[in-house]
């Protein structure tokens, strides 16, 4: 394709024509002027430029990427973030002390002095976007070798960042959409000060913890506040004494004016990562082999680890959020393989495909650039089947559920940097090597871990292809055979790694003592059997069929939007920001069930279970709801706690903001539900909901529960 043809093409992705379902879709910012008149039938009052504007103060402007993973938003005028009680659960942790227990008690800074410092926590605004599209493709033909493409459009881009008209607090970034069709450049400004402020206690913020993750309806009030502090010129500064609360370039009131089925609600934020264009073949690959074995590898590690949770109250209180990390995809795997099929997505995925070829066949042009597309997808991702296979059960054994791999990997590297770097750069690592190895082993049960390991590796060396696996390894199943049990106790009664004390003794002497106890150590001799033969019989072949296959997904994507030209395409989600609209509305998720939009304090109520670690509630929320002293955030003797809505949102829109049509906080996005999880491969406005706390809510929390009146005050409340 010629250049001009090309950039032609980069620009028209963003003409709006036809029809797509008005929830779907996670659209850039800067462009949402050719979305504003469907946006405007749907409720909104504001204008594309309210929203985002890099001459005026607009809803950009209080929004940030919060901790590298969530987002943020700023809701008064001296830098007063809100985001979700699970993406600022770490440093809630970090602060408490037995005296102070933040995590069960909640917390509420009584002034600006009180707000605690964060080391290490970054919140980052985006300052402008540019289109960088012609600079990074200057010099890419049509012809050009995918790594030979990449590689010219990594050097392009390189000269981009480092050309970019920058302020000397301002850093950049860039990053393609569209599979490679379009590039940005990103300029944003870090705050690294980041104070606590406030945080309602796990009864709330954890309000049905594990139970009722990815579940609706939902009564987590899950929130939490923080504060960004500058130097004195508004700009980024360490932590100081001296700093003071960031002035903020626009702020979000909060609405009491609460909401009703229908109402427009739109959510802006960084959504983490999307695959809507997936082939039906890649989305059968999720559907039969990717998520079947990540679910039935966890259904093993998550079988003994509950059982022994049950058993021990330290064990409970030591694999507490091991257990919720690793159940979490779990959880959410189950449910979008049950949306995919509800959906019928890979017939719907099948029904474009379809068209696209008949498509093809009537035009030559096409045909000849396209043509191919569809048959090398279906030989490719059937070739790659039994590697992609093994590739998901080692990542699963290897990398999440048997917890004793980490230290024998983690040694590993340390003898590589020996290797390398000699006793020199050895000693360097050992302080922070020993720093883990401890935090590690307070948080460990080796008699846990063996009953995992023995049930993961039972399933890893059944359902994996022998060729797959190292031979000596395949011997010593043979030994024992087939008791994985027996097995399991040999390695773990053997083993140094069970032995923490002798295992620092040994980091603390010489590297050579260390590498020779290793090399004679069995299950450090099993983590490098397994890792090598991963290594070299299957990672080298996946990470070429994901070449390949990165590369169709790009001439697909291309091929999609020439084929269409009538419809229009949002970009998958890449971490940048986003605004994605919708409505509030409740969902059927299956025959004869029906879920309204709203839940309310009396469902807290009904959970409510003393004493229970998911489910209990405090005797002061407990007597406010008795007196139904919900203040001005109360409506007609009910408590609204969370509702649902449209929204097409992931991982990433954790904390973002929903606000009306005037821009107006609303509620607070922290989940989607349990049917709807599929959204990140397959958007169905029917099934597809996320989940959002009340910004009454919100208040009721921190007026009447926390009593932190200071912080009320600091708003600007929309009644």
């Amino acid at each position: 394709m010629p250049m001009k043809k090309f950039i032609g093409l980069s620009l028209f992705l963003f003409i709006l024509l036809g029809t797509l379902s008005a929830q779907e879709g996670m659209w850039l910012p800067n462009y949402l002027v050719r979305n504003e008149a469907e946006m405007r039938s749907m409720g909104m009052k504001m204008t594309a430029d309210e929203i985002y504007s890099e001459l005026k103060p607009s809803l950009k402007d209080a929004i940030v990427q919060f901790d590298g993973g969530c987002t943020a938003s700023l809701i008064s005028p001296n830098g007063l973030l809100l985001t979700n009680h699970h993406c600022g659960f770490d440093q809630i942790q970090d602060r408490s002390t037995m005296e102070n227990n933040y995590v069960e008690d909640g917390f509420w800074a009584a002034t600006m002095a009180d707000e605690l410092p964060n080391p290490g926590l970054e919140v980052m605004f985006v300052v402008r976007m540019e289109d960088v599209t012609a600079q990074a493709l200057e010099g890419v033909s049509p012809d050009l070798p995918p790594r030979d493409r990449q590689s010219l459009v990594d050097a392009n881009l390189d000269k981009v960042r480092k050309n970019a008209a920058l302020k000397p607090h301002e850093e950049a970034f860039t990053q393609s959409f569209y599979e490679g069709l379009q590039y940005f450049l990103f300029v944003t400004v870090t705050y690294t000060d980041v104070r606590l402020v406030g945080a309602p206690p796990s009864s709330v913020g954890k309000f049905g913890d594990d139970t009722d993750n990815w579940v609706w309806p939902r009564h987590s009030g899950d929130f939490s506040l923080f504060r960004i502090y500058s130097g004195r010129d508004n700009l980024p500064a360490g932590y100081s004494a001296s700093n003071v609360p960031f002035q903020s370039k626009h702020f979000l009131p909060i609405s009491i004016k609460g909401v009703k089925e229908g109402d427009f609600t739109l959510v802006m934020g960084f959504p983490g990562r999307t695959s809507s264009y997936l082939p039906s073949y890649g989305v059968n690959q999720v559907l039969e082999v990717t998520d079947p074995i990540r679910i039935g590898m966890r259904d093993i590690s998550l079988g003994h680890i509950g059982e022994a949770m049950r058993k021990n109250p330290e064990t409970k209180l030591k694999y507490a959020s091991k257990q919720s990390g690793i159940s979490n995809g779990w959880k959410k795997w189950k449910g979008e393989m049950q949306g995919l099929r509800k959906a019928g997505a890979i017939g719907k995925k099948q029904h474009v495909e379809e068209q696209f070829d008949e498509l093809l066949r009537d035009n030559s042009e096409l045909n000849g650039k396209f043509g191919h597309l569809l048959q090398d997808f279906r030989s490719t991702y059937s070739e790659m089947e039994p590697f992609h296979r093994a590739r998901t059960y080692y990542t699963e054994a290897v990398g999440v559920n048997i917890e004793l791999f980490r230290v024998a990997f983690r040694l590993a590297r340390l003898v590589r940097t020996f290797q390398s770097q000699g006793e020199t750069g050895y000693r360097t690592n050992i302080e922070p090597n020993l720093a883990a190895l401890n935090s590690f082993y307070a948080e460990y049960d080796p008699g846990l871990d063996q009953k995992i390991f023995a049930g993961i590796m039972e399933k890893y060396f059944t359902e994996v292809n022998a060729s797959f696996l190292p031979e000596a390894s395949l011997k010593r199943v043979e030994l024992h055979q087939g008791d994985y049990a027996a097995w399991a106790a040999e390695l773990y009664g053997a083993t140094l790694f069970a032995d923490p004390e002798k295992l620092k003794k040994l980091l603390e002497g010489s590297p050579e003592e260390l590498v020779k106890a290793l090399e004679s150590d069995p299950f450090y001799q099993l983590a490098n059997e397994l890792n090598d033969a991963y290594s070299t019989k299957v990672a080298p072949v996946v990470n070429e069929f994901t070449e390949h296959l990165n590369e169709l997904q790009r001439q697909y994507m291309q091929g999609l939007i020439e084929a269409f030209p009538n419809k229009r395409f949002y970009p998958d989600a890449n971490g940048t920001l986003r605004v994605t609209y919708g409505k509030v509305a409740g969902y059927s998720p299956r025959d004869g069930v029906k879920y309204g939009f709203q839940t309310t304090l009396a469902g807290v109520m009904e959970k409510y279970i003393p004493g229970d670690y998911e489910y209990d509630v405090s005797e002061k929320l407990r007597q406010l709801y008795d007196r139904k002293d919900y203040g001005p955030y109360g409506v007609k003797g009910e408590m609204p706690v969370g509702f649902i809505g449209t929204n097409h949102t992931t991982g990433g829109n954790s904390g973002s903001p929903v606000v009306d049509g005037a821009g107006n906080l609303i509620g607070l996005n922290f989940d989607r539900v349990w049917e709807g999880t599929m959204s990140d491969i397959y958007y169905d406005g029917a099934l597809c909901r996320n989940i959002m706390v009340d910004a009454r809510y919100l208040l009721f929390i921190i007026d009447k529960l926390g009593g932190a009146e200071r912080l009320v005050g600091e708003l600007k409340i929309v009644k």
